[in-house]
């Protein structure tokens, strides 16, 4: 059974930082590339970035340069570094497990993030 589990959201105030978790099981993490979603209120999911299973990174331009999304294989973990964070970075944040090559994809359940003063 393959499981997402996302960790370290909450509410922070403008300028602040987050680093959310996402710890996966079930699956062969090496093989896969892992991307953070988010979902804010009455709007889409859309993607903030994702790590390749060779490491290379891609961001949506909003985010570039506050960012960092990183990846531990022995640990089966996927961190997202979020810096200097502004009011439009609420949202629920997904993790995702994607190999185009076994047609698999795989979502976690989503954390809350909230930025506020």
């Amino acid at each position: 059974q393959v499981q997402l589990v996302e960790s370290g959201g909450g509410l922070v105030q403008p300028g602040g930082s987050l680093r959310l978790s996402c710890a996966a099981s079930g699956i062969i993490f090496s093989l896969y590339a892992m991307g953070w979603y988010r979902q804010a209120p009455g709007k889409q999911r859309e993607l903030v970035g994702i790590i390749t299973s060779s490491g290379g990174t891609n961001y949506v331009d909003s985010v570039k340069g506050r960012f960092t999304i990183s990846r531990d294989n022995a640990k089966n973990t996927v961190t997202l570094q979020m810096n200097s964070l502004k009011a439009e970075d609420t949202a629920v944040y997904y993790c995702n497990a994607r190999n185009l090559l076994r047609r698999e994809d795989y979502w976690g359940q989503g954390t809350q993030v909230t930025v506020s003063s």
